[in-house]
């Protein structure tokens, strides 16, 4: 996957600077030369978040804050550290979707960052989905399933970014380019290593067919609403599948 060990380091550099609020000197967007490499390892550092978040859970558990305290707590600090990224994806989408009546209305919304009705009941409806399946998990299922749920949401990203045209020409979807089909199924490698290491197989086969039919989904309602991927697609994408993920291990071990 990687020549040296220098490309990983750099990768994993863009990754973290990408996908949280940690300081990590690197060129912004699209001007980073290894942007659409380290596609890669996204996953990767989607298991870190979903760690922390487990942890953080786990441990106002022990000092015996009341579970849904200590759920909605851990998810706010996992927004806290990604600042949102995906939620904002997630709401941007909602509300472009469900406002406009044409592709440039639609699009335009979309850019807009102000939080409509429509974001705000999806995001209201994706923290109570999120809370009631963590919740609703046993501690010794906690930490895998969102370490999991963080990594296989965020592998299909890459396929879709690969796969689908860019539905504007401007914003960072489309002034990055495409990852290369190396790239997109070496992402997957990650998610399902990761997947295999923290859960039982028949778990692991279920999260990534529950986050790869999210992503399907989600990409072929963009298609027809707005013809092709923006960033708002992707990252409403990675946060329906985390979700659909959770809810699927929380089932299974009800």
């Amino acid at each position: 996957m990687y020549t040296t060990g220098k490309q990983l380091i750099d990768d994993l550099r863009v990754g973290i600077a990408f996908l949280t609020r940690l300081p990590m000197p690197h060129p912004d967007g699209a001007n980073c030369p290894n942007f659409l490499r380290a596609h890669r390892i996204f996953p990767l550092v989607g298991a870190a978040i979903g760690g922390v978040i487990g942890l953080s859970y786990l441990g106002l558990l022990t000092i015996h804050i009341p579970t849904l305290g200590a759920g909605a707590l851990a998810l706010g600090l996992g927004a806290l550290l990604t600042g949102g990224l995906h939620e904002d994806g997630l709401a941007d989408l909602a509300d472009g979707f469900g406002g406009g009546r044409e592709k440039a209305a639609k699009l335009e919304i979309m850019r807009d960052s102000r939080l409509g009705t429509y974001g705000a009941l999806v995001l209201l409806v994706a923290f109570a989905a999120k809370l009631s399946a963590l919740t609703d998990l046993p501690r010794g299922a906690v930490l895998p399933s969102l370490i999991t749920a963080h990594a296989v949401a965020r592998a299909p990203m890459t396929f879709m970014a690969m796969m689908m045209s860019n539905a504007r020409t401007d914003g960072l979807s489309a002034t990055a380019g495409r990852p290369s089909i190396a790239t997109a199924i070496a992402a997957a490698a990650v998610a399902l290593t990761v997947s295999i290491v923290a859960l039982p197989w028949t778990e692991a086969l279920g999260s990534v067919l529950a986050a790869a039919g999210s992503a399907l989904a989600v990409g072929i309602l963009a298609q027809r609403q707005i013809s092709g991927q923006t960033g708002d697609v992707l990252g409403g994408a990675e946060q329906v599948g985390e979700i659909a993920v959770l809810l699927f291990l929380a089932a299974v071990h009800r």
